[in-house]
C-alpha cells in the first residue's frame, strides 16, 4: 500500500507547486494589465518591464549557459541609440526603429561573442567588458549620439503608422505585451532541445565536446540571441523615455543587469523579473531623498540578499519548494 500510495502523494505535491506558480503568473499578469488603473505611474512600470527584459537576456546567457558577461551595456546602449537616431532622423516608424536596434545588437553581440568565446571564465568576462568599452568610447565620439549630452527629443510615433504611441497607456499596453512574448519567448528557448545543450554546457562543457556537440557554435548563438534580446530593452527604453545618454553604454549598466540578476536568482524564470523589480523601485524611491547614496543602500541590500538568500530570493523559494515536495516523497 505505502508503495502505491507513494506516486499518488508525489503527483499531488507537483500538482499543487505547478498550480501555485502558474497562480502566481495569472496574479502577476492580471496586475500588470490593471496598473494604470491602480494609480501606479505607466512610465514607471514600462521602465521596469524593459529592465525585466535586459535581466531576462542577461539571465539566458548566465543562469542557462554560464557565461558571465561584464558588457551587456554594450548592446542595451547600442540599440537605443540605433532606434533613437532612425526614428529622429527619419521619422522611421517604431517598429522598424526596434527591430533596427536589435539587430544592430545582435550584431554587435556576435562579433564580441565570436572573440570572446574562445575564453572561459574570467577571461571571457574581462573580454566583454574591455570590448564594451570600446563600444561606449565610439559612442562617444559618433556625432549622431550628441556625445556626453545624449540623444534627446526622440517622438514615439505611431505602432504600424497607425496607433498613436504618445499616450502613455497605450505604449504601457503594447510594452506589457513585448514583455509577455519575450518571457515566454526565452522560456521556450530554454525549455527546447537548444536549452538542454545550453544547460549540458553549463554543467559539464567537456561532456557536451565528448558527446558531438560543437560547443562554441551554441554558446556563440546564446550569445548572439542574449545581445539582441539586451538591444530590444534598450531600444524600448528610449522609446518610453524620449532619450538615449551614455549611462546606458557605460560600464555600471551592466554591473546593474548583473546585480538584478542574482539579486532575483540566476537560472530562474521569474527571478530576473523579480530583482529588475528591487532594484528599480528601490531607485526610484530613494533617488530624490539620498542622491547618489542609493547605489550604496542598493550594494548593501545585495549584500544582505547574497547572504540571506544565496540562490537569489527566487531560487532559494524554489529550493524550500522543492524540499518540500521531497519531504513528502
Amino acid at each position: 500500500m505505502a508503495t502505491a500510495t507513494q506516486p499518488t502523494a508525489n503527483n499531488m505535491t507537483t500538482f499543487k507547486t505547478t498550480q501555485l506558480i502558474r497562480a502566481t503568473y495569472w496574479g502577476l499578469l492580471a496586475l500588470a494589465l490593471l496598473a494604470p488603473f491602480l494609480g501606479l505611474y505607466p512610465v514607471f512600470v514600462m521602465k521596469l518591464l524593459c529592465f525585466a527584459i535586459f535581466a531576462c537576456a542577461f539571465n539566458l546567457l548566465l543562469g542557462f549557459t554560464g557565461l558571465l558577461s561584464f558588457g551587456h551595456a554594450a548592446f542595451f546602449g547600442s540599440a537605443a541609440y540605433v532606434t533613437g537616431w532612425l526614428i529622429k532622423t527619419y521619422q522611421l516608424t517604431p517598429e522598424v526603429g526596434i527591430l533596427a536596434g536589435m539587430l544592430a545588437s545582435g550584431l554587435i553581440g556576435l562579433v564580441i561573442g565570436a572573440v570572446a568565446i574562445r575564453r572561459q571564465g574570467i577571461y571571457f568576462a574581462m573580454i566583454t567588458l574591455a570590448m564594451a568599452q570600446m563600444v561606449y568610447f565610439a559612442l562617444l565620439q559618433t556625432p549622431f549620439t550628441g556625445g556626453e549630452d545624449g540623444l534627446q527629443g526622440v517622438p514615439r510615433g505611431a505602432l504600424l503608422g497607425l496607433l498613436s504611441l504618445e499616450s502613455d497607456t497605450v505604449l504601457y499596453y503594447v510594452v506589457v505585451a513585448i514583455f509577455v512574448g519575450t518571457f515566454l519567448g526565452i522560456s521556450r528557448i530554454v525549455t527546447s532541445p537548444f536549452g538542454q545543450v545550453l544547460k549540458m554546457i553549463r554543467e559539464n562543457e567537456p561532456r557536451a565536446i565528448s558527446l558531438g556537440y560543437r560547443v562554441d557554435q551554441y554558446k556563440l548563438l546564446a550569445f548572439t540571441l542574449s545581445a539582441a534580446l539586451a538591444g530590444l530593452a534598450g531600444s524600448l527604453k528610449t522609446l518610453i523615455m524620449g532619450f538615449a545618454t551614455l549611462s546606458d553604454v557605460h560600464w555600471t549598466m551592466s554591473g546593474e543587469v548583473i546585480l538584478m540578476t542574482l539579486l532575483g536568482g540566476v537560472g530562474t524564470f521569474f527571478g530576473p523579473v523579480f530583482g529588475a523589480g528591487i532594484v528599480i523601485s528601490l531607485q526610484n524611491l530613494l533617488a530624490d531623498k539620498v542622491g547618489s547614496w542609493v547605489n550604496v543602500i542598493i550594494g548593501v541590500i545585495f549584500v544582505l540578499c547574497v547572504l540571506a538568500f544565496r540562490k537569489g530570493v527566487v531560487g532559494e523559494l524554489q529550493a524550500l519548494l522543492e524540499r518540500r515536495k521531497q519531504r513528502s516523497h
